[in-house]
């Protein structure tokens, strides 16, 4: 990734997150509401709230870089500004990047809330929130990208469609793998966890919290799967997204 690769990505997320943030302040609130959301059912239902607050940082980030990439840039289609961005050197990643980073900016003070209470509680370790973090990143990093090349396949989908597809493909990659739940409930079908990035990240910030015991190996292991789905997702978006409409 060169320099201007990254520098066109702050500009696009600069130009998507501080106009929002400020005509409406309060939208900060609205983002740590909505994330917080789960973790109503997950104390109404018994479950264990450790583990609810590592599935709530995870289901932020992947949602929020699952619904930015579809929805933001089909209704930058839509208002002619993606339009503007095809007539500019714009390398596709700066844009996917910058769309999906702009809202993950302005769910960090939740995302932040979230990580301090998991830690007062024990959920999270002060030795863990470096590895946690970079976990993080490479899970949205690769759900971003994932939404991203769908959005460019759908150029004929109305905005309505691509969010309605945003929104089930955000709540399916939150709640159907392991991510609010423990991945032990699967029993021999926990390896299920691996494939999917968003529970294999919280798994692997459970492992450095020392809330799952997992083997040296199978951590390793883990890591190499969820580096290369960035990798993978992150090439197929550089080389076969439809940026430019025919």
């Amino acid at each position: 990734m060169n320099f201007k690769i990254v520098r066109d990505m702050l500009i696009i997320t600069g130009l998507k997150s501080i106009p929002d943030l400020k005509r409406q302040p309060l939208m900060l609130i609205v983002v740590g509401l909505i994330s917080s959301l789960p973790l109503y059912f997950i104390i109404v239902l018994g479950g264990k709230l450790d583990i609810g607050l590592i599935g709530a940082m995870v289901s932020a980030v992947s949602f929020i870089g699952m619904s930015a990439a579809i929805q933001d840039i089909s209704w930058d289609r839509y208002v002619k500004i993606r339009e503007m961005m095809v007539a500019m050197p714009v390398h596709p990643m700066s844009y996917a990047l910058g769309v999906a980073l702009a809202p993950l900016i302005l769910s960090l003070p939740s995302i932040i809330f979230f990580g301090a209470f998991a830690l007062l509680i024990g959920g999270l370790t002060p030795a863990s929130l470096f590895w946690a973090a970079i976990t993080l990143i490479l899970c949205w990093a690769s759900v971003s990208s994932i939404g991203f090349l769908i959005s460019t396949y759908l150029l004929k989908a109305t905005p309505y469609t691509l969010n309605s597809i945003s929104n089930i493909l955000g709540i399916a990659l939150g709640f159907i793998p392991p991510v609010y739940y423990p991945e032990e409930t699967l029993g021999s079908f926990s390896w299920i966890s691996m494939v999917f990035p968003t529970s294999n990240a919280t798994s692997l910030i459970r492992a450095y919290s020392g809330s799952l015991n997992l083997t040296f190996e199978s951590v390793i292991v883990r890591w190499l799967i969820l580096i290369f789905t960035v990798a993978f997702f992150v090439t197929l978006t550089v080389f076969k997204a439809r940026w430019r409409e025919p």
